[in-house]
C-alpha cells in the first residue's frame, strides 16, 4: 500500500511537541514525510527540514510559502500537521482546509469560539477532514474503557473525576523561561490558561469514554504566583447532556505530581480508573465484586483497543505512541476506512468549555451554558 504524503507547519528543531509528531506520522508506515515549513526563522526552517530527509523544493520558509508550493501539485500533501503556537492555529487550518488539503492541528484548534464554529463549517462544506490532536484518547485502554462504557459493562454512568494536574510551573520563574512564559500571556495564550492548556484533554476524555457532551458546567480559577494573569489552577464542576455529574481539577502548582492526566468512570454496575503515568492498565470495580486490572495486550480487549496496541503485553506504550495512534486512525480515514479520531467539533467543543469556564469563573462559579451556539 501507498504511503500516504504528509507535511507539516511548526514543530522544528528544540520543539517539544514537533518529535512527537514526526515519530507517531512515521511510525507504522502509513504516512511518508514529504514537506515541511518548521520554523518561524526561514532559513533555520529549512535547513531542519531538509536534514530530515525532505527534499529541497518541498523545505519551505513559511506556510505561506508552503501552502503556495504545495495545492496546485499533482502529488500533493494527504494531510497537513499544524504545530506552530495557538494564536496562528485558525488562519492556518483555515487556509489549508479551503485548499483543498486533509489538517491534523494541535489542540487548542482556534483561540475563540467563532473561530472554531467557522472552522466546523468549512472542513462540513469542503469535505476534507479536519482533526485536533486530542491524542490521550488514542491509548490502547482509552479505547478500552470506551468500549467497556458503550456496551453497558458499567450500567448507567453516574459520575465522572478527571484532572491533568503538575508541578512544573510552580518555581514561578515565568519571566526567564519562554516556555513557561506565554502559557499566562493573554496574547499569545488567549482567555485561558491551564484550563485551555491542560484542563480541555481531561475534559475530552470524560466527553471521550462516556459518548456524552458537556452541557453546563461552573468553574474556580486562581493565579496563585504573583504576576500571572491567566489562571495556574481551575476546579471546574460540569454537566452533561444526558445527566453525568462531573469534575475537573487542573493546575501547574502542584508540587510532586507529575505529568498528572487521569480519570474515573462510576457507573451503576462498576467503575474504572486509568492515568497516565500507568497507561497499561485499567482498574475495573464491579458491584459487589474485587478490583480487577485489565492490562493491555491480554485477551479479550475490544477491538478498539487491539487495534491500537502495538507493543508487547506487559511493555510501556506511551505518549509517542499514542500521537502514532491519532495517525493510525487518519490514514484509516484517509484510505476510505472508519476510525475515531477527535474532530473539529470536539476542538469547538473544548474552545466553547475554556470561555464558559471563564465566564463562569468572572461570576464566581455560576453555571453557564458550555455549549457552542451552533450546537445548542
Amino acid at each position: 500500500m501507498a504511503k500516504l504524503k504528509w507535511g507539516m507547519i511548526g514543530g522544528g528543531e528544540g520543539s517539544q511537541i514537533g518529535p512527537a509528531h514526526r515519530l507517531g506520522a512515521q511510525a507504522d508506515g502509513n504516512f511518508l514525510f514529504t514537506a515541511g515549513a518548521l520554523d518561524v526563522d526561514a532559513a533555520k526552517g529549512r535547513a531542519y527540514a531538509q536534514s530530515l530527509g525532505v527534499d529541497q523544493d518541498r523545505a519551505y520558509g513559511d506556510w505561506t510559502e508552503m501552502l503556495a508550493g504545495e495545492k496546485n501539485r499533482a502529488d500533493k500533501l494527504d494531510l497537513v500537521t499544524v504545530a506552530t503556537p495557538n494564536n496562528t492555529h485558525f488562519e492556518i487550518t483555515k487556509s489549508f482546509l479551503e485548499a483543498g488539503f486533509n489538517v491534523l492541528c494541535e489542540k487548542p484548534m482556534t483561540m475563540t469560539v467563532e473561530e472554531g464554529e467557522e472552522i466546523v463549517k468549512i472542513a462540513e462544506a469542503t469535505g476534507q477532514v479536519c482533526a485536533v490532536n486530542y491524542c490521550y484518547s488514542a491509548y490502547p485502554m482509552i479505547r478500552q474503557m470506551r468500549a467497556m462504557v458503550a456496551s453497558g459493562e458499567l450500567g448507567a454512568i453516574r459520575t465522572v473525576v478527571t484532572n491533568f494536574s503538575h508541578g512544573h510551573h510552580a518555581a514561578g520563574d515565568d519571566a526567564e523561561n519562554p516556555r513557561v512564559r506565554w502559557r499566562y500571556d493573554p496574547a499569545q495564550a488567549g482567555v485561558s490558561g491551564q484550563m485551555a492548556d491542560c484542563g480541555i484533554h481531561a475534559l475530552h476524555l470524560a466527553s471521550f469514554i462516556t459518548g456524552d457532551e458537556v452541557r453546563t458546567l461552573s468553574a474556580d480559577f486562581a493565579s496563585t504566583v504573583p504576576g500571572r494573569v491567566l489562571e495556574d489552577d481551575a476546579m471546574v464542576n460540569f454537566r452533561t447532556e444526558g445527566g453525568i455529574v462531573g469534575r475537573l481539577w487542573t493546575s501547574t502548582i502542584a508540587l510532586g505530581r507529575q505529568h498528572g492526566l487521569d480519570i474515573q468512570i462510576f457507573g451503576e454496575k462498576g467503575g474504572v480508573r486509568w492515568a497516565s503515568e500507568q497507561p497499561n492498565q485499567v482498574y475495573f470495580h464491579k458491584l459487589g465484586g474485587r478490583v480487577e486490572i485489565i492490562e493491555k495486550g491480554e485477551d479479550g480487549l475490544s477491538d478498539d483497543a487491539k487495534r491500537m496496541s502495538r507493543v508487547a503485553i506487559a511493555h510501556p506504550e506511551g505518549f509517542p505512541l499514542a500521537v502514532a495512534n491519532i495517525y493510525v486512525d487518519l490514514a484509516a480515514r484517509l484510505r476510505g476506512g472508519t476510525s475515531n479520531y477527535p474532530t473539529a467539533q470536539d476542538g469547538l467543543r473544548s474552545m466553547a468549555a475554556v470561555y464558559a469556564s471563564v465566564e463562569s469563573a468572572k461570576q464566581n462559579g455560576a453555571w453557564v451554558d458550555a455549549r457552542p451556539p451552533m450546537f445548542q
